[in-house]
């Protein structure tokens, strides 16, 4: 009997230790090594990137026909460096990178010091061989371009261009002086000139650099914004977008208006500028505003390629650079981002959010299609999320990010073929611990919004249910992103992943909304009526998401939580005041709280729904249902923010000091938005999943 009993505790004990060792771990969903700034050299199939490694970025490189990865830089500590703008030179001697700024922010070459370390941090140009070696800076700048014959590099720094030998032999110098912020730089084929943009406050001019005898060209200059100029194969003309200016009368601030844009080519001998394409001026043939905006390219045949979302999805077009009718080269309800021409310029390869699965909608896959002809071919189909395709410089590979439900962003390999065999070269990368974990498959799920529009999102269920469980609604910030049925791949969105696949492993049945303002259902969800500041139609879809939680029979109705960040923390601070009896808690992360001030009444000709717009930018922050509030909070934010002002969440604590409710703050010093630091971001993340466990595992009286 004794012996009996011996052995049950002994077994039990071992089944709880076992247990234990199988119990998900932040630190485990964190661990993926993630891809950035993919790269391929204008010849041959050498390929670079930049792999975070839990905070060690380093530069990557890789060669076909394996493609066995090969680590070229040896920055082994968590600083907060970012390393982007990664370049291969043509004859694939070289890489050149950025070292530091905060490419996610407004102001992308501000320099960040999350570490706070006691020498002030820059942002500055690096090249190193590609074969191996020291790295060597090439000065202070951003935004680096590398010469067609591989020699001099041209980079950004205070609005003027300058330039550099490859090697960093002799010291970087302006390459001419222009009025304005000058950038968006490209050399012609030959190498012999640049093109750039002059951005000038309320106009903007393109211009092009011959030699320093010889004056600016400016093409077609105009009363407008000249933006995005791309140079002929033959380095005769130039393909640019015009937009209007900044200016004219005072018009609704709350009512959305069209922005017309047109695209222009001049030819450089002679100066012949003509239109050869016009948008539809209505709103959905507006400045598009998805990935790469424009994605103007000038292809082979004297093909202009564009995105244009005209017909109400982000489409691929091709027109004449003669001018024309333009061909839909990609017609279906779905959106196309990560845009590419293919080394010959004959094809277009991008990602697009359709396929052969009903729930293809939430996810990517890769295609590509002729220049000139609507006949889309797959190169990747299934449940997996396929983005940024890289076609090597002799076009027979395409590089790319894969990822699925349970293989977090990894860099993967195929033939330039429909639907040939994939090689994950970067797996071997992720720690084993991350790749035996078992995570859960979130289900793609819609339903109707408190308005009657639809509303999409994913939900995490844990794999044991034993009774009604707490529930946590996450809202993803931008607002233009769109959650998927996988692990995301933007670096901050597959953070979110991890840490809701963390919260479904404690018991959570967590809901990721697709509310409308994100992308990939359309032009309509993407731009609605009455939304952000003046009237905040999107958080209708939030409040229904936590409704459609609290009809669930495996819910309780009780114990419904939300968070999310950035645009994600304003929609969750809105959710705390205004239904606080419906979301028991939040964690609310660098969002925006107060619109108020944004909206100015100091013009001498005033706009003519002024009133109007202060009164439902009122209505619209959170600070105006401060009194509302009452359920427990926790707020979050790093005080060097290059997208949300520090100040909009000391404002709110300021104000939620006077009400009678359980509130919880961390501020990190130095941090900015994206949590440059890995340890910020693993401490963020437990202290999300910390405090709901806190307020939501008991049932609310």
């Amino acid at each position: 009997m004794y012996l009996q009993k011996s052995i049950s505790v002994f077994l039990l004990i071992f089944c709880q230790l076992i247990c234990q060792s199988q119990e998900l771990t932040l630190e485990t969903l964190t661990s993926y090594p993630f891809p950035s700034s993919l790269t391929a050299a204008g010849t041959g199939n050498k390929i670079a990137l930049a792999i975070n490694e839990q905070g060690k970025r380093n530069i990557w490189v890789a060669e076909g026909p394996t493609f066995q990865l090969r680590r070229l830089t040896n920055f082994l500590i968590d600083n907060g460096a970012e390393l982007s703008g990664l370049k291969v030179s043509n004859d694939g001697r070289w890489v050149v990178y950025v070292k530091g700024g905060d490419h996610g922010a407004f102001e992308e070459s501000e320099p960040r010091n999350p570490s706070s370390l006691p020498i002030k941090p820059k942002v500055e140009v690096w090249s190193i061989p590609f074969e191996g070696g020291n790295p060597v800076c090439l000065g202070s700048g951003d935004y680096p371009i590398i010469a067609p014959d591989s020699r001099q590099v041209l980079f950004e720094q205070d609005g003027q261009l300058w330039t550099v030998p490859i090697d960093g032999e002799k010291k970087a110098t302006p390459l001419f002086f222009a009025r304005g912020k000058n950038g968006n730089a490209r050399f012609s084929p030959d190498g012999s000139r640049v093109v750039f943009v002059s951005d000038r406050d309320d106009h903007s001019l393109i211009g092009v650099f011959h030699n320093t005898e010889t004056p600016i060209q400016w093409l077609a200059p105009d009363f407008s914004r000249d933006l995005s100029p791309r140079w002929s194969p033959d380095g005769a003309a130039v393909v640019f977008v015009r937009t209007a200016a900044n200016g004219g009368v005072p018009d609704s601030l709350t009512m959305q208006k069209p922005r017309p844009w047109a695209i222009w080519r001049c030819d450089l001998l002679g100066e012949h500028a003509v239109k050869i394409w016009s948008s539809p001026n209505t709103l959905s043939g507006s400045v598009p505003t998805t990935d790469g905006g424009f994605n103007l390219h000038w292809a082979a045949k004297d093909r202009i390629i564009f995105v244009s979302y005209h017909d109400g999805w982000p489409h691929l077009y091709s027109v004449s650079a003669q001018g024309g009718e333009a061909i839909c080269l990609t017609p279906g309800d779905f959106m196309v981002e990560h845009v590419r021409l293919s080394t010959d310029r004959n094809r277009v390869l991008f990602s697009a959010n359709t396929g052969d699965n009903n729930d293809d909608i939430d996810r990517r896959h890769l295609y590509s299609v002729s220049i000139a002809k609507n006949q889309l071919e797959a190169l990747t189909q299934g449940e997996g999320i396929e983005a940024f395709p890289v076609p090597t410089g002799d076009d027979q590979y395409v590089l790319f990010i894969k990822s699925t439900a349970h293989l977090a962003p990894t860099l993967t390999v195929m033939p330039f073929k429909p639907r040939a065999p994939q090689r994950m070269i970067g797996e071997k990368l992720v720690p084993q611990a991350l790749r035996d974990a078992s995570l859960i498959k979130p289900q793609s799920v819609s339903w109707k919004s408190t308005d009657g529009k639809t509303v999409y999102g994913q939900l995490f269920e844990p794999k044991h249910k034993t009774q009604k469980q707490p529930a946590i609604v996450f809202i993803h910030g931008g607002p233009q992103r769109q959650m998927l049925s996988g692990w995301h791949y933007g670096d901050y969105y597959a953070n979110t992943y991890a840490l809701n696949q963390y919260l479904a492993s404690k018991g959570f049945i967590v809901l990721a909304v697709n509310y409308r303002l994100g992308i990939g259902y359309g032009f309509d969800f993407h731009k609605p009526a009455n939304a952000g500041r003046f009237g905040a139609s999107e958080y209708l879809d939030i409040r229904s998401a936590g409704q459609w939680l609290a009809k669930r029979a495996d819910v309780d109705a009780q114990r419904i939580g939300v968070y999310g960040g950035s645009y994600g923390g304003y929609l969750t601070a809105l959710a705390l005041g205004k239904d606080p009896d419906l979301f028991a808690a939040g964690v609310d992360i660098h969002g925006v709280h107060n619109y108020m001030g944004r909206v100015h009444r100091q013009s001498a000709e005033l706009a003519p729904d002024v009133d109007l717009a202060i009164k439902l930018a009122k209505e619209s922050s959170p600070v105006s249902w401060v009194d509302h509030w009452k359920s427990p909070t926790l707020i979050i934010h790093g005080d060097d923010d290059g997208n949300v002002d520090f100040h909009q969440s000391v404002d709110l604590i300021e104000r939620l000091k006077t009400q009678s409710i359980h509130l919880e703050t961390i501020m990190i010093p130095d941090e900015t938005h994206h949590w440059m630091l890995y340890r910020n971001q693993l401490r963020v993340d437990q202290a999300v999943a910390d405090f709901f466990e806190k307020t939501l595992t008991k049932t609310k009286k």
